[in-house]
């Protein structure tokens, strides 16, 4: 299997510029539009460079207003200075915020962030519990994608048997979706008082989360049909006669690596195995960035089972209200606003987290 890649980098607002007169010009020439789905990539790009240089104007308007600001308060008599200062101190927040997203971004340097994610859930041991927790996830990230305005397409779902789901795979499609994901890989745990306990107990419940880039159409994957077993099968769960009654269900293994990707979402076959064979090359892709990235390689050489100890962040709603990051130590008490989707803080701590890691360990 051979892989190419399109080049990545951080922010430069001059190479963009340039960058986004040649894709104009591409995109404008005679004939262009004759085959749209190979304008995607193009298309794309020009989405990125323009919310690039977006963020770039916005920093430079906040500053320009700040330093008029500071010039009207330097000449302002005393019954102004008041209203000038406030105005002032408002500015100051919106160019925190504006650096906050500008250094967000630059962060997001790798040739994989800018791509789509594919993100799995899958509840760890403790039935309906961990299975409702799965679903409390799959609410999150739904919600998250939303406050981003990015689309969400559900490729796999498995219904738990009272509640819950047993396992989801959603395809998130937004500029840098995976660069701001890859923070939510790993076990999530969460500690509450059970609504499914009568007794109400506590409970602790697990749930993994992986994310993986989009392939797409802009990562080229030269995978031999000899190296893939396809097999179909009856879909389980929910879904109707239909559904349950006819081999629709596909899962395709890729022999040399014994990877695999299954989707039963649908009630053709056909549209399951695009979608199943979509999953399989976005896996085998992460596997290559995989071998790039020893942090990476040494995640996917030993997962941790779905227990105790392998968290990555815990939940707690009672008795008291905290979500921790274990590997930045980042928290907050608004569980209810992180379980609606307000998971930025996290994103970029754990960017700036893996960012000082690879530059202690010499690795960029």
């Amino acid at each position: 299997m051979t892989v190419s890649r399109p080049s990545g980098g951080v922010f430069d607002a001059d190479r963009d510029k340039a960058r986004l007169g040649e894709i104009e010009k591409e995109i404008s020439k005679p004939g262009a539009w004759d085959n749209p789905d190979a304008l995607t990539p193009l298309l794309q790009e020009k989405s990125r460079i323009e919310n690039n240089l977006g963020r770039y104007h916005t920093l430079q308007a906040s500053h320009d207003d700040m330093n008029a600001l500071i010039e009207m308060i330097g000449e302002a008599g005393e019954e102004d200075l008041p209203e000038l200062t406030a105005s002032l101190e408002e500015q100051c927040k919106v160019l925190e915020k504006n650096l906050d997203d500008t250094e967000l971004v630059t962060l997001l340097g790798d040739e994989e962030d800018s791509q789509n994610a594919i993100l799995e859930i899958h509840p760890g041991a403790g039935g309906t519990e961990a299975q409702d927790w799965a679903e409390m996830l799959l609410r999150m990230y739904t919600r998250w994608a939303a406050r981003h305005s990015f689309s969400v397409e559900e490729m796999d779902y498995l219904a738990g048997e009272e509640a819950g789901v047993k396992r989801v795979t959603l395809r998130i499609i937004g500029s840098y979706a995976f660069g701001l994901l890859r923070s939510e890989r790993g076990i999530h745990r969460l500690i509450r008082i059970s609504p499914f306990d009568s007794s109400g107990r506590r409970h602790t419940s697990f749930a993994s989360v992986d994310v993986i880039p989009d392939v797409g159409s802009e990562i080229k994957l030269d995978i031999k049909e000899s190296d893939l077993r396809i097999d179909t099968f009856h879909a389980s769960g929910p879904g109707g006669q239909g559904v349950n009654t006819t081999t629709s269900a596909v899962r395709i293994t890729h022999l040399p690596t014994g990877i695999t990707a299954q989707c039963q979402n649908e009630r053709s076959q056909h549209h399951n195995k695009d979608m199943a064979m979509r999953i399989l090359k976005a896996r085998l892709y992460n596997l290559e960035i995989e071998k790039r990235d020893a942090e990476r390689q040494a995640a996917y050489d030993s997962k941790n089972a779905i227990a105790f100890g392998s968290q990555i962040r815990t939940y707690t709603l009672q008795p008291f209200q905290l979500i921790k990051d274990h590997r930045t130590g980042c928290e907050s008490t608004d569980c209810a606003g992180v379980l609606d989707g307000d998971i930025d803080k996290f994103a970029h701590a754990y960017l700036l987290y893996r960012f000082e890691k690879l530059h202690r360990n010499g690795e960029k």
